[in-house]
């Protein structure tokens, strides 16, 4: 095979190969036909940032109703020399310390979940523009 014979085929091969493909799936009529490939759907983010938020509703509600009990009954017991009144003041303190450790985990796995769907899409856009300067340029090439 010439070498000028076997330049032309490497080339031809090469233009056909310089399409940007995403997540490896070819692109279908040239891309850029408007079709978003990173898509982030509500229901797939919703359902775990409601879940989330419910969660975060529940666990402030539902997390806090010994507590004026338990210290109080902490109190009590401390003041009537009772040696486990300190161990109950430990738990009423542990307690306190780590619910609100899962209600702050609550809270960013709601909020940032928000965020994430804002920012794709943001992203989308500015990918959609910046393939199209691509494009522009491997039209141009042609």
């Amino acid at each position: 095979m010439a070498f000028e014979q076997e330049w032309a085929e490497v080339r031809a091969a090469a233009s056909k190969r310089t399409a940007v493909q995403l997540n490896s799936v070819p692109a279908e009529g040239g891309g850029g036909g408007g079709g978003y490939d990173l898509v982030v759907n509500r229901d797939d983010l919703g359902a775990i940032g409601s879940d989330a938020y419910d969660l975060l509703g529940r666990m402030g509600k539902e997390g806090d109703i010994a507590r004026a009990s338990t210290f109080d009954a902490a109190t009590a017991l401390t003041n009537g020399n009772f040696v486990s009144g300190s161990a109950v003041l430990k738990v009423h303190d542990f307690w306190q310390t780590h619910l609100k450790t899962l209600l702050d985990a609550c809270a960013q796995i709601s909020n940032h979940l928000d965020y994430s769907k804002a920012r794709h899409a943001k992203d989308e856009v500015k990918i959609v523009g910046d393939l199209a300067q691509i494009s522009a340029l491997t039209d141009y090439m042609k």
